[in-house]
This record gives structure tokens, C-alpha cells and sequence, in this order.
């Protein structure tokens, strides 16, 4: 296992080495002008010699490869350059950020996988029955549903219709103070959006597992064997049933990206994610940079802890091989 984590990692140096050299050359192709965007509403009236000076003082006048170069050897050691919109070092933006994407990615891949177990198991167990098709159903319709239709949705019913949620932020309106209470309530709305945008594959995958397991001669033979269903079905059918649905995590890493963007931005929930829209939005290519290096990390490590669920779930997978 070990053996190939570490190869794992020594060959994702150059895919990181490669998405930093590409988020520089997109900026060196874009229209958009970094110093005018970090001047802000002040780069209106400033001439053009004092947008000269603070290109200079910026190194945007350096050429790709040089600018690229010194922002790599400077991330190595930590520096991560100063953000424009948020006027502040990116180590601070990311720091202050990163454990509530975590909380939110973490409470919404629960439910997805406890949600999507529960239900492919259930429909698994009768193919074809009123529960199968009715959840397929939804599960086809939250699969289509885009993540922030879902969101607004969410916000109407809940928050605007019943009064029962908080329709987004961290806290209650007015409060100086982050207590436990207000960010779990708080959290319920989003972490159930992402978590519902994510149920489909995983139940689809768990049921069409578990009612293939259900076929095989192992599953046979345990139920001539009189074991229990419950047994059967939780014992021997379920474990097999998952294998699939392990290589599914590291896939959904990006669609959980991809969805934590629209979630935590019209949710305003203070994440990773919307303060990617917000470097995106206003050209902060330092941060924008360090939250691409970022989401590709997440994503290189969600591959690696899909293989290796999947060699520790079942035995004749060998780790090195």
C-alpha cells in the first residue's frame, strides 16, 4: 500500500507542475489585465505611467515563463502571493476557508453514500418493485437537475416557504459570534443540496452491485445454507455489491467541486468554492492559481483513496501490481 501511494505522489508532481504552467498561460492569453483588476476602481483615473509602476512592482511585465517560475519557487517555500480581491496573502484565504469546504464536502458525501447505500440496497431487494421505480425515478431526476436549481429550490421551500432553515452564511443575522448550533443549522440546507446532487451515481451503482451479487453462486449458496436474509443480503451481498461503487468516489471528486462552486456561492457559505468564483470573477490569478493546484490535489487524492478502498475491500487486488 504503501509502495503505491508513493508512486502515486512522485507522479503527481508533474500533473501539478503542468496545471500551474497552464493557469499561467491562460492568464497570459486572457484579455483581462491583472493590474487594472488590482488597482480596482482607483486604476480608472490612474495615468498610465502609475499603471507602469505597479506592473513592474507586480512582475506582471516579466514573461510567462519567468513569472510562472518565480511564482513556483516561491510556493515551494510558501509564499503563495497576496490576493488581490481579498487583499491579503492566499495562505490566509486558503487557511481561513479550507476547513469549512471540508465540513460542508464531508457532511455532503455522507449523505450521498449513507443515502445512496440505503436506498440501492432497499430497491435491490425486489428489482423492478414500487420502491426500485420510484427511486429510480428521482435518482434520474436529481441526475439531470443541475446543483443550483436544486439550491433555489431548496432556499423556497425551506427557508422561504416553511421558515424552517437559514436560506444561507455561517451565522444568524446580526451575530458577531460562530457557535456550533448556528453553523449546523446553517449547514443542513447545503450539505443536503450537494449531498442530493451526488445520491444518484452512488445509489445506481450500489443497486445495480447489490442486485447482481444477488445472483451470484456465493449468495445462492449462503441462503441454501439457511443464513438469515438479513445476513445474506447485509453480508454477503452488500460487500460485493460495493466494490463498483468504491472506484465511483475518486470520479465524483471534480462533480463535487464542480457543485461545492454553485452551492457554497448561492448559499454564501465561506468556502474553497466561492472564493474560486470570486479570484475567477475579478482576475486574481495568484489565488485563482493556488485554488487550481488545490482542486487538483483533491482530485489526484480521491483517485488514490478509491484504489485503495478497493485493494483493502477485496484481497485479490494487489496494491503493487
Amino acid at each position: 500500500m504503501a509502495r503505491m501511494a508513493g508512486r502515486r505522489t512522485v507522479s503527481a508532481a508533474p500533473v501539478l507542475l503542468a496545471v500551474t504552467f497552464g493557469v499561467f498561460a491562460l492568464a497570459a492569453l486572457s484579455p483581462f489585465d491583472p493590474v487594472k483588476a488590482y488597482a480596482g476602481t482607483a486604476g480608472l483615473t490612474a495615468s498610465q505611467a502609475e499603471l507602469d509602476r505597479l506592473r513592474i512592482n507586480l512582475g506582471a511585465d516579466q514573461p510567462l515563463v519567468a513569472r510562472w517560475w518565480d511564482w513556483l519557487t516561491s510556493a515551494l517555500t510558501g509564499d503563495l502571493g497576496t490576493s488581490a480581491v481579498m487583499r491579503q496573502p492566499v495562505t490566509d484565504v486558503i487557511a481561513e476557508r479550507l476547513g469549512w469546504s471540508a465540513l460542508l464536502a464531508a457532511c455532503a458525501f455522507t449523505v450521498a453514500v449513507v443515502a445512496g447505500t440505503a436506498l440501492g440496497v432497499l430497491a435491490a431487494r425486489r428489482p423492478g418493485g414500487p420502491l426500485d421505480r420510484a427511486v429510480s425515478a428521482l435518482a434520474y431526476t436529481l441526475e439531470a437537475a443541475p446543483a443550483f436549481w436544486l439550491a433555489l429550490l431548496a432556499i423556497w421551500f425551506f427557508s422561504v416557504r416553511l421558515g424552517a432553515l437559514p436560506s444561507g452564511g455561517l451565522t444568524d443575522a446580526g451575530s458577531d459570534t460562530v457557535t456550533a448550533a448556528q453553523v449546523a443549522s446553517h449547514l443542513v440546507l447545503p450539505a443536503l443540496v450537494l449531498g442530493a446532487s451526488q445520491l444518484p451515481w452512488f445509489y445506481l451503482y450500489v443497486r445495480q452491485g447489490v442486485a447482481d451479487a444477488l445472483g451470484e453462486d456465493p449468495v445462492r449458496g449462503a441462503r441454501a445454507r439457511g443464513l438469515a436474509e438479513r445476513r445474506v443480503l447485509l453480508g454477503h451481498a452488500l460487500r460485493s455489491g460495493m466494490l463498483p461503487m468504491l472506484t465511483l468516489i475518486g470520479s465524483r471528486v471534480p462533480e463535487l467541486i464542480t457543485g461545492a462552486l454553485l452551492v457554497e456561492t448561492i448559499f454564501s457559505w465561506p468556502g474553497i468554492a466561492a472564493a474560486t468564483v470570486q479570484a475567477a470573477t475579478a482576475v486574481d490569478f495568484p489565488l485563482l492559481a493556488a485554488l487550481t493546484v488545490l482542486a487538483t490535489a483533491a482530485v489526484l487524492a480521491g483517485n488514490l483513496l478509491s484504489d485503495l478502498l478497493y485493494g483493502l475491500a477485496d484481497p485479490r487486488v494487489g496494491f503493487d501490481g
